[in-house]
Parts: structure tokens; sequence; C-alpha cells
């Protein structure tokens, strides 16, 4: 930045910074694995109750690369979101969230193992070193390089309840490796012919399982909800493991569905869909680090050691981030008046938004079309006895007419500090 504003006064040059980005000796996996621990444990867990369902999330994007024709280790990769090939590396990360906060703990950027795929200058170097390492984690399937990620996490001392990720890594052999390792999986599955699973003593896949089973009727928050088994390649191992498999309406197409499973089967089915809903805390990590950290712009480095530090340092100014953000919106990081003072952030629930919505419906009707206070009130009235009933507990309160108010004082309380929290009790 001092050298973009012209007012660079450091001692060294910037060939010593270049220098710093392609050294082959970082290991910025472990760098970045270690500094998150340290977040994590010295920061986050003090603000974070033993009640609260950690989770890591897994998911990879495009770090796109064109122009860039002589690129260490660069390749077509397909990019699922634009369903189309392009010139680059598959991001694969992984990150911990409590709900609230999410920081970033290592990441692999993803080549491809095909040599049609390949471009760029595939030199994997000595295996022993640590560039040699990155480079060939770098070629292997993503499915594999995602346990080692969340091996390595576990070993530098991260914990979670839950291992969150969606239809691309859903498979039955990592669903069982990750059980394996003593964590619980969320996921989306894929509607795919190839993929059973034991149900009812038969081997079926989704839509087979989906076809056959009674739905349930009403305004229910899910479809269907059934006990299977999964096994490594397809139920060839001697001891499958049960799961949950939980059926959902799509927003996007009520006619379709989506598919969840789970293999805690300790869960509801309410709270399964609640806390895959975290799963998309990575999704913001992308578009806030390719918009405005500069994730894909900032290095025009061709090493693919430089690359790999430009990432994690990207890593890191998330990390900081996600540090401010929660300082500023948790009370309880002002000292230890307000840890025991208020209560735990809560996750981001259906309640809430219920509330912002019905809020802001109010006060775009009184504006627009000036009505009274009484006339707010039967509007009020009238439009909870239209909801379904699964918003109508979202929405609990006495009376009709208290829904403007009790509306009203929810989202101030949800803004402000103590003294809206004592006036709404």
């Amino acid at each position: 930045m001092q050298i973009r504003a012209d007012s660079y006064r450091e001692d060294f040059s910037k060939n010593t910074y270049y220098r710093f980005l392609n050294s082959v000796r970082t290991n910025w996996f472990r760098f970045t694995m270690l500094l998150s621990a340290a977040v994590v444990g010295d920061f986050m867990q003090r603000l974070t109750s033993e009640e609260r369902k950690d989770v890591f999330i897994i998911d990879d994007t495009l770090f796109s690369r064109s122009g860039y024709k002589k690129t260490d280790m660069v390749a077509r990769v397909f990019d699922h979101t634009e369903m189309k090939y392009r010139k680059g590396f598959r991001l694969l990360t992984l990150g911990w969230s409590d709900g609230n906060s999410f920081l970033p703990i290592n990441f692999s950027l993803l080549s491809s193992n095909k040599e049609s795929n390949q471009l760029g200058v595939m030199e994997l170097g000595d295996g022993r070193t640590i560039a040699g390492r990155r480079r060939s984690m770098a070629l292997r399937k993503a499915t594999d390089v995602m346990l080692e990620l969340l091996d390595a996490a576990m070993k530098a001392g991260h914990q979670a309840k839950y291992v969150l990720f969606d239809t691309w890594f859903a498979n039955p052999h990592q669903i069982v490796a990750i059980k394996d390792m003593g964590l619980d999986t969320i996921a989306m599955v894929k509607k795919s012919f190839r993929i059973t699973y034991e149900f009812e003593g038969r081997r079926m896949n989704s839509k087979q399982i989906f076809k056959q089973s009674k739905k349930r009727r009403g305004r229910s928050r899910y479809l269907l909800s059934v006990e299977i088994l999964v096994g490594k390649d397809d139920g060839a191992n001697e001891h499958p493991i049960p799961a949950r498999l939980i059926y959902v309406r799509n927003r996007s197409n009520r006619k379709d569905w989506i598919a969840l499973i789970c293999t805690d089967m300790d869960l509801s089915e309410e709270e399964i869909i609640r806390i895959y809903g975290k799963r998309w805390d990575i999704e913001v990590l992308f578009k806030t680090c390719k918009s405005y950290l500069r994730l894909q712009k900032e290095c025009n480095s061709l090493s693919y050691d430089a690359m790999t530090a430009h990432v994690a340092i990207a890593m890191v100014r998330y990390m900081i981030l996600s540090v401010f953000q929660r300082q500023d919106e948790d009370q309880r990081a002002l000292g230890e008046l307000f840890y025991v003072m208020l209560t735990e952030l809560e996750d981001i629930t259906f309640h809430q938004s219920m509330m912002i919505l019905v809020e802001a419906m109010f006060q775009t009707v009184k504006s627009v079309f000036r009505v009274t206070e009484e006339q707010l009130e039967v509007f009020a009235a009238d439009f909870y006895s239209r909801l379904p009933e699964y918003m109508q507990r979202a929405l609990s309160y006495t009376h009709p007419a208290e829904l403007k108010l009790f509306a009203t004082a929810k989202v101030l309380s949800f803004q402000c500090s103590v003294p809206i929290l004592m006036w709404e009790v």
C-alpha cells in the first residue's frame, strides 16, 4: 500500500518482499492453521458456550489466472458456478464457524492431475520439502485433499462438532472417513443413481428413497426424514454407519427438493436444517476476499509458491476483520461486566429474520399508504392470521394487535444494547 500511495519509506526494496513471497521454505499451511487456532482458542471460545454447535466448513472456489501463460501448475479447472472450464486453480478451503464468526483455517490451490487439462509447468521438485509437498497435494483429488486438511487442522488443535459441505464432496467414502475421525457430517447429497444407501434392507439412491417413502403433509419445514446406512464404496465395507436423510423443499423451485444427510442420530430435523445454514459463511469468505481483499488481482507472480503466500495473506486479513467484527458486535468483548450481564450472541435464526422483515413491511405500508395506527393494527391481525403455523410460532405474541409493537421491540433489541433489552423484558 505504501508503494501504491507513493509513500514508501522502508529500508528494504520491494524485491525483498517479492523474494519473501517466492520463498519455498515458508510453511504457509501451518502458519494459517496455528494462527487461526490461537484466535479461536484465545478469543472466540471465551465468547462461545460449550452448548453451541461450532462447525468445520469445506468448500472450493475458482482462483482465476487468465492471461498468464507460464504460471506454475496452472490448469483448466471446472467452475461449477458457471458450469464451464476456466484457466486457474480450485481454491479448496477449510474454515471454522460458531454461527457468528468465521475463520479460515487452511487451504490448497488445486490444479489438475489430467495431462489434457494441465497448462503450466508441472515441476513438483523434491517431495520431502515444503514446496514439494504442497505441489504434490495440488495434483491430488479434492475429496482426498479435504480429508488431509481436516486431519491437519485437528492435529493443530482445532475442534468442532460437525463438518459441513455441499454435494461436490458428499460421497459415502468421505462421510465414513470423517466419522472415523470422530466428527459428524451434515451435507447436501447428490441426486445421482450411482450413489446408493441401504434403506429398508435394499440398496437405493436418493431419488428412489424419496419416491418410495410417504411424504409429510401440510406446511412442514421438511418433506421426508428416513434413517439409512452409509458405507464406503456403496456399502462394500463391513461396518456401515447409521445416518439420517432429510428431504427439504427447494426454495427456488417448489416442485423440486434437496436432501441433507446427517450422521448424528440425536439431532432433530429442524436442528439439522438450521446447522447446515452455517455453511453459507464460507461463501461470504470467498466473496469478501475476491471483491475487497484483492484475492485474484493483487499478486501477479507466476510462481506457485508466491500465489500460495498471497492466498495465506488474504486469509490472515479476513481473520483480522473477523476479530474486529466480533469485538464490535459482541458486547461481552468490552469487559467482564458485560460478560456477566449479557447473554451469548445467538445464531442467526429464522425468528430474527421474520422480525426484521415484518418491521420493514409495516414501515413501508405506513409511509406509502399513510395509514393510521388503528388501521395498521387491523392489517397486522389479518396478516398474522394468513401466515402458516411455523411462521406464527416465530412471531409468538399474546394478541394480534401487539404484532407491530413486538416486532419493533425485537428489531431494536437486536440492534441496541442493555436499556432496550431491559425494556423489552
